[in-house]
């Protein structure tokens, strides 16, 4: 199952909701959205800096991580990067994959 690394910021409400309902409560959420769509959360920790909360999720594939971004969203507690993770045997793959390609001006 695909991996997906989504780092979030929260904005003034989702803090609040932090302090109010706790760690261990967002954790279960993100745990929960992601089962909602038939992936499981792998790992999730809050940070300092420019990001809040790392999280790496497996997801069925893409759509299934749009929706997930898309519905966090829309609930206006946090703002989403989404970045897919690839495998080191994925970029093997990659990496041997026989590819055409024609650069710019030539």
């Amino acid at each position: 199952m695909p991996k997906y690394l989504i780092e979030g910021s929260y904005t003034l409400e989702g803090v609040k909701g932090v302090q109010s309902a706790g760690g261990t409560s967002r954790r279960d959420a993100i745990a929960k959205l992601a089962e909602s769509v038939g992936g499981q959360l792998e790992s999730f920790y809050f940070a300092f800096g420019d990001r809040d909360v790392y999280t790496i999720v497996d997801l069925p594939d893409n759509e299934s991580a749009a929706a997930v971004a898309l519905t966090a969203t829309a609930a206006g507690g946090v703002a989403l990067r989404t970045v897919v993770l690839l495998t080191p045997e994925e970029v093997d793959a990659a990496a041997n994959r026989s590819v055409e390609y024609r650069p710019p001006g030539a």
